[in-house]
């Protein structure tokens, strides 16, 4: 049997209509009835099942047939969508699993009573023991007001501290560039003073870019950047932001450069691989801020690895020196789900057993449970390098929360509208932050109406 858990009372209407403005769903009939739902990979057989909606290559088929094997539990996979997991949470028939990014989604879920405490459920575990759960899992907890205590809503497969940066030794040498510090933070006017040295153009063309420093996504990163420059974007209580502080400007100052420089991929210049890790490894990109994650993808390019070390995160002259999460992705049970106790296995196999070993061993992120930490690539001389710096930068690990009243992709939509005409001098830092701060201030306050 699952713990006894309070299941509450059905979230309101108003709070699955939050949900739904917060993520630009528009859920017709049809689809609140939950039966146009498509299927994207299942595995059936004897004994229980769960659904799990997640990306597809988060859970493979050779996990769900592992799933079954080991378990005895079958697993239905539902490919992640915003749109598609309103529809099935009003109408009754939520997934039993759901994956989410702990930075930005879990006090977004947590303050509109979707998600289940989980905190009775670690206590009787002895897979998940709470002495294990590395500091990174606080991102998972929501007491009502501020990210990072509370209850546990859900955990973190893997993490970075994501504003460190990985950075190629070929291509400084090839520059004349001296290297970042291994030990000491640069400044992050260093670091785009260094990006605007290593760039490489031919014909008009980036040939090997410079430098990306894009983070998570555009929201998460202004949030670290702000606080980096020792201020805090949101206020107190979270219902609104401020870019017209001194530390906010000057955190938006330095991203609006950063694309100006067109040192690295920006909304003004996307990269056509759509991310860091094929340019990267492709040798065309002399630094990448990605965090030990991306450590996954270099490991296995060994040409590459070996002249690949990993950076602690930079820091604004004269501000704190923090190295928070920007994701923590993982996943969450709803309030509502049917199978708990399925689920709750399929939990703690998926985080603290087989699939979360394979993780570890790979590189692909710092393992969330302590004791996992062993297993993470030693064997080369450049892996226990870079071990050495990611386990030094752990002690400046921290929580920057981010709000409980929108949902991270509807402000991240309003940013993307704005944001390019101030990298492309069409207005000033000053008109920008007047504009994000209106534009974000009016989707908070419908949030905090909608929540209550």
């Amino acid at each position: 049997m699952h713990p006894q858990v309070a299941t509450g009372t059905h979230p309101s209407r108003r709070r699955f209509l939050a949900l739904s403005a917060a993520g630009g769903a528009a859920v017709g009939a049809t689809a609140l009835s939950g039966c146009a739902l498509r299927v994207d990979g299942a595995a059936t057989g004897g004994g229980e099942s769960i659904t799990m909606m997640v990306k597809l290559d988060d859970v493979s088929t050779d996990l769900i047939q592992q799933a079954q094997r080991e378990l005895g539990i079958g697993i239905t996979v539902v490919q992640d969508d915003i749109t598609r997991l309103i529809a099935m949470l009003t109408s009754g028939n939520p997934p039993d699993l759901v994956r989410g990014v702990g930075a930005l989604d879990a006090p977004f879920y947590a303050a509109r009573g979707v998600a289940e405490n989980l905190d009775p459920y670690f206590a009787a575990s002895t897979v998940l023991r709470a002495e294990d759960l590395d500091p990174a899992n606080d991102l998972w907890r929501f007491d009502g007001t501020t990210q990072g205590k509370g209850p546990r809503y859900g955990m973190a497969k893997d993490f970075s501290q994501d504003a460190m940066f990985w950075f190629n030794t070929a291509q400084f040498d090839r520059a004349g560039v001296d290297h970042p510090s291994e030990t000491e933070p640069t400044t992050y006017e260093e670091w785009l003073e260094k990006a605007e040295r290593l760039v490489e153009r031919k014909n008009g063309q980036t040939a090997v870019y410079g430098g990306s420093y894009n983070g998570v996504n555009l929201c998460v990163l202004l949030t670290n950047l702000v606080a980096a420059a020792g201020g805090s974007l949101f206020s107190d209580d979270f219902t609104r932001v401020d870019f017209t502080t001194p530390e906010a400007r000057r955190a938006l100052t330095w991203y609006v450069d950063y694309a100006k420089a067109k040192v690295g991929p920006s909304l003004v210049q996307p990269n056509p691989d759509a991310w860091d890790g094929p340019t990267y490894v492709a040798n065309r990109m002399a630094m990448s801020g990605s965090g030990y994650w991306l450590g996954g993808m270099i490991n296995a390019e060994p040409k590459i690895a070996r002249v690949s070390r990993l950076a602690p995160a930079p820091v604004f002259e004269g501000g704190p020196r923090i190295s928070s999460c920007q994701a923590g992705t993982g996943m969450w049970m709803p309030k509502k789900a049917r199978n708990k106790d399925a689920a709750w296995r399929v939990f703690e196999w998926f985080f603290g057993e087989g699939p979360a070993k394979a993780r570890a061993a790979g590189g692909w992120g710092i393992p969330t449970l302590k004791s996992l930490r062993p297993l993470m690539p030693r064997k080369e001389e450049y892996q226990k390098r870079v071990l050495a710096v990611q386990e030094a930068e752990l002690k400046h690990f921290s929580v920057t929360p981010f709000t409980p009243y929108a949902k991270w992709d509807a402000l991240e939509a309003l940013i993307n509208q704005v944001m390019p005409a101030a990298m492309n001098g069409r207005i000033s830092v000053d008109t920008l932050a007047g504009r994000l701060g209106s534009s974000v201030n009016e989707q908070l306050q419908r949030g905090k109406e909608q929540v209550g």
